[in-house]
């Protein structure tokens, strides 16, 4: 299979999925189970693409690294209400420290 055709396939691919999504009909998304999850789904893509990247390593093995310690301080930084702005700060200098140092 040449680039080109899993160029194009992907593209079909992706306007079928926008396609069936729009044909939905308005009655089924106003389902207070739908309109939940179509909530919290967004968080939890978010959350495991957040791990993934943090402790997913090569060839399937977990990898603890400075990673996992600006993550940790975005965690407390959460837990004590912190703002936006301060909670990525916080995860980029505890990082970049924790890389600086070792």
């Amino acid at each position: 299979m040449s680039v080109w055709t899993a160029v194009a396939a992907t593209a079909v691919g992706c306007y079928l999925v926008k396609l069936v999504g729009l044909s939905v009909p308005a009655g089924a998304l106003e389902r207070p189970l739908v309109r939940r999850l179509a909530a919290l789904l967004p968080v939890a893509l978010l959350a495991s693409l957040t791990a993934q990247q943090t402790f997913g390593g090569d060839g399937g093995a977990l990898v603890v690294d400075a990673r996992a310690a600006g993550v940790a301080a975005a965690a407390v930084a959460l837990v004590l209400r912190a703002p936006f702005l301060v909670v990525v700060a916080a995860a980029v200098l505890v990082t970049a420290g924790v890389r600086a140092l070792g």
